[in-house]
């Protein structure tokens, strides 16, 4: 019997697909936000169900700048999912952070400028607390998938999530390394954060493509090296996500991702706009019942 629908994927770059997904149909979602990236894909592995979502839109067709992240986590929220994890392919900032290994990483340092990062707005303030913008337990469950893996994880690092959809200079690649980066890309921020707002937990695996710009022995990132290191990580990633719907968290969170919202609301409700409130039902309800 089918597990409850708790888990949702959103695909990076190279990743437009789980392979193996069963018995799927397809979710076309519309929310107040607008529309998600495409359609998200209702699947299962090994009896758990699994939403799948390909961030960049069939054919890569949306640049991380014009990725519309609220619409993505609403529609993913309205479908039921609790927890979800992200896959993105990033750049190396540390020598021992290989090209071909995974980073759960567990800090975020957001230099984007013109994303929408936030849900609330019309009239309705919220302050949400991202002192750890990872789902500390989600990120130890995946960590945990990749037990058996051949593959060479980490289990932290501080991604620097740039703007793009360029890549980075080699003064910004070194400043980020001199502030102690461990890695860079570009989908993070604002994902992260409007997952929290939506009280979801949020974790990520990181793959590493290349080392940036910074490295004086290596080549430059380019999309064609990009492409061939995730092409190799493809495997890992598939059979650490087969491997944690075998064995997903169980029972009711723990961690306090679905109670984010509880300290966070700052707008006395009654002056609260109603097309607002209505819009951001989804995601207040509980905290403005009358």
């Amino acid at each position: 019997m089918a597990k409850k629908n708790l888990l949702a994927v959103i695909g990076g770059s190279g990743i437009y697909q789980i392979p193996g997904l069963s018995k799927t149909k397809e979710h076309a979602v519309n929310t107040p936000f607008g529309k998600p990236s495409g359609l998200i894909v209702e699947g299962e592995i090994n009896d758990q169900r699994i939403f799948f979502l390909a961030r960049h839109g069939t054919g890569h067709s949306i640049s991380p700048s014009e990725v519309n992240y609220r619409a993505n986590i609403y529609a993913l929220k309205s479908l039921g999912v609790e927890r979800v994890i992200s896959v993105n392919a990033c750049g190396s900032l540390r020598e021992d952070y290989q090209p071909g290994d995974l980073v759960i990483p567990d800090q975020i340092l957001d230099m984007t400028k013109y994303r929408k990062n936030t849900f609330f707005e019309d009239g309705f303030v919220a302050h949400i607390g991202v002192g750890d913008p990872f789902c500390p337990d989600l990120s130890s469950h995946l960590l945990e998938a990749f037990k058996d893996s051949d593959a060479t994880v980490h289990d932290n690092g501080t991604i620097a999530v740039i703007e793009g959809p360029r890549f980075s200079t080699r003064a910004e690649s070194n400043t980020f390394r001199s502030w102690g980066m461990s890695i860079v890309g570009m989908t993070s921020a604002p994902e992260a954060f409007l997952a929290r707002e939506a009280e979801l937990c949020y974790a990520s695996i990181a793959h590493i493509t290349d080392y940036d710009v910074w490295h004086s022995r290596e080549e430059d990132v380019s999309v064609e090296m990009v492409m061939k290191i995730i092409s190799k990580n493809t495997e890992y990633i598939k059979d650490a996500l087969a491997c944690f719907a075998q064995n997903p968290p169980e029972g009711e969170r723990n961690c306090g991702c679905q109670y984010a919202l509880k300290s966070a609301l700052i707008t006395n409700p009654v002056v609260i706009p109603e097309s607002t409130r209505k819009k951001l039902d989804l995601l207040v309800s509980k905290y403005l019942e009358d």
